[in-house]
This record gives structure tokens, C-alpha cells and sequence, in this order.
């Protein structure tokens, strides 16, 4: 069965509205999961994690990580405590991060990555 496209991020951010853009260009289908208003779902970081390695999901270069205690920064270390991080502070996640219609995720965005990405679809 397939689902469709889910773009998690936040409406604000150049990288999600270039992907948005993308999407919209190419013909694709998408929800759109604003996880600053909405959170984050346990089982959609429950999922990632699975999939990908923690230290993708998690942007050490953006603001949010900036501003975060360093105690909090050094205790990041694996998985759980990633996961427990991106609970508790969603814009630490890289964004975007899209899962496609066939399940596949991504993270982040580049145009060639997304039309390798659209023709696996």
C-alpha cells in the first residue's frame, strides 16, 4: 500500500520551502507536518531512528543547537538521548525530513537528490 509524501518541518525555513517548492513543481502529492506547532510524533522518531543514523537527524550546525546548554550538547550521545533531544526540542531536527509515498526517508534537501529520489518512486 502506498502513503503519501510527508514533508516534516517548519514553514519558515529556506531548505523546507525550496523542498516544498520541488514537490510542488514536480507534480507530487504532500502533507505537510509543521512540527514546531504540531511536535513530533514518538513513532515518526521512533521510525527515523530506525532508518537512519541519529547524528543525521540532528543539526549541530543550526541555531538551536547553538543555544542549547552544553551540558545538553555532550549528553547527546546515541539514539535515546537524540530521540529525547528531538522530543524536546524539534528544531534541532535537520530539516527537512520527507517520507516519500514508497517509504523511503530523506533528510535534507538537494535537487538531484530529490529527482534520484522521485524517479525510485
Amino acid at each position: 500500500m502506498r502513503t503519501s509524501t510527508t514533508v516534516y518541518g517548519i514553514p519558515n525555513c529556506d531548505t523546507v520551502k525550496k523542498a516544498r517548492d520541488w514537490l510542488q513543481a514536480a507534480g507530487i502529492d504532500y502533507e505537510f507536518h509543521d512540527f514546531k506547532k504540531a511536535g513530533m510524533p514518538e513513532v515518526a522518531l521512533q521510525a527515523w531512528l530506525a532508518a537512519l543514523d541519529w547524528q543525521t537527524l540532528v543539526n549541530r550546525k543550526g541555531t538551536t543547537w547553538r543555544k542549547l546548554d552544553p551540558v545538553l550538547q555532550a549528553a547527546t550521545t546515541d539514539a535515546a538521548s537524540a530521540m529525547s533531544l528531538m522530543r524536546d526540542h524539534p528544531s534541532v531536527i535537520k530539516r527537512p525530513v520527507v517520507r516519500w509515498s514508497n517509504g523511503t526517508l530523506s533528510v535534507g534537501f538537494s535537487p538531484a537528490q530529490f529527482d534520484a529520489l522521485q524517479k525510485a518512486l
